[in-house]
């Protein structure tokens, strides 16, 4: 056991190094970074890989950090009581960057009370803020520690394991948020701008806070400022997000949750790896559950005029049986 716990390191200790030199390369030269490799990808499943940390039967992955005194910890981060929404409006009409919206109508409507109807044909569409499922995305017909998707995640069945129903009782953990364009001092990112290590931890010398084991690391590049500043356009062909090099220091910090505006950055240099690239490692290899498509510009201002960057946060997604993701409205309490 302890041969395999210096292996272990040993591995992690090479792709910090790659990171470092990587990142080191491109501040001193100015140019291009370079890219990740698919041999680089490749071996990172294997050498970063989370399966069987928590035993061969885990679906929670990384949730496995958020422990009762986790919990605790993040609840003495409550100063005010104040609770500042992550989630982006449920939009119930097709436009430009919600190809796909919620179906919504009045069903009835009286004197003696009213009723709807909602529905949400695209759980993982771009217009609806969502937590990701480990029955989502898979790796070579496996999804997360190594549950083979045939017989298990069905047109049919659905997912009879890693469903979102794993996570009825909620995740209560402390949230930190990552805001590259105040790091920047611009309103928000261009679309294709590709944020590294170097930047996550510029950005943590200047907010004074870090993520580490159990925690939720947020996010921000300006998708929904960029939007009122300039209008919407076909989100997924123009984001900015995480470079591919920073699944590493993922798996470094041992976080138990991520978040962020838009999975990948677009548009993508030549010979670059899938947009999904970080999206799938981090949420099928390292075991990290995923808010996707959220809304961070209230909770900017508000981390801002505090000058708090750290929260606690709340998810509770629906308990949906064999659903691959639920709609969420994540709180941020300060």
């Amino acid at each position: 056991m302890r041969l395999l716990a210096v292996t272990a390191f040993a591995l992690l200790l090479v792709t910090a190094l790659e990171s470092s030199v990587r990142t080191q390369s491109v501040a001193s030269s100015g140019s291009p970074a370079p890219l990740v490799t698919q041999a680089e990808y490749d071996r990172w499943q294997t050498d970063l890989s989370n399966w069987g940390r928590w035993g061969k039967d885990d679906e929670l992955g990384t949730l496995n950090l958020i422990t009762p005194s986790k919990r605790r910890a993040a609840a003495m981060l409550v100063r005010e009581g104040t609770t500042v929404s992550l989630a982006s409006n449920a939009e119930t009409e097709k436009a430009v960057d919600i190809p796909c919206p919620v179906e919504w109508a009045m069903l009835t409507a009286s004197d003696a009370g009213a009723s709807d109807r909602i529905g949400y044909p695209c759980i993982h569409g771009a217009g609806t803020t969502h937590l990701d499922s480990f029955a989502h995305r898979f790796f070579g017909g496996k999804m997360w520690n190594g549950y083979p998707v045939l017989g298990l995640v069905t047109t049919e069945g659905g997912a009879a394991r890693n469903s979102v129903l794993t996570m009825k009782s909620g995740i209560v953990t402390r949230g930190v948020l990552y805001d590259i364009p105040r790091l920047k001092g611009v309103p928000y990112l261009e679309p294709g701008t590709r944020i590294f290590p170097a930047d996550l931890e510029a950005w943590e010398q200047k907010s004074g806070v870090r993520v580490g084991p159990g925690d939720a690391l947020l996010l921000r590049w300006g998708r929904w400022a960029r939007r009122k500043a300039l209008g919407p356009w076909p989100i997924d062909e123009g984001a900015a997000g995480l470079d591919v090099s920073v699944i590493p220091w993922l798996k470094r910090r041992d976080i138990a949750l991520l978040g962020w505006e838009t999975p990948g950055y677009v548009p993508q240099p030549p010979g670059d790896l899938p947009r999904l690239a970080v999206h799938d490692f981090v949420l099928t290899i390292l075991g990290v559950h995923l808010i996707d498509r959220a809304d961070f510009e209230s909770l900017s201002e508000a981390a801002s005029a505090r000058k708090r960057w750290e929260f606690m946060l709340t998810v509770a997604p629906l308990p949906i049986p064999k659903g691959t993701g639920s709609p969420v409205n994540p709180i941020a309490i300060f």
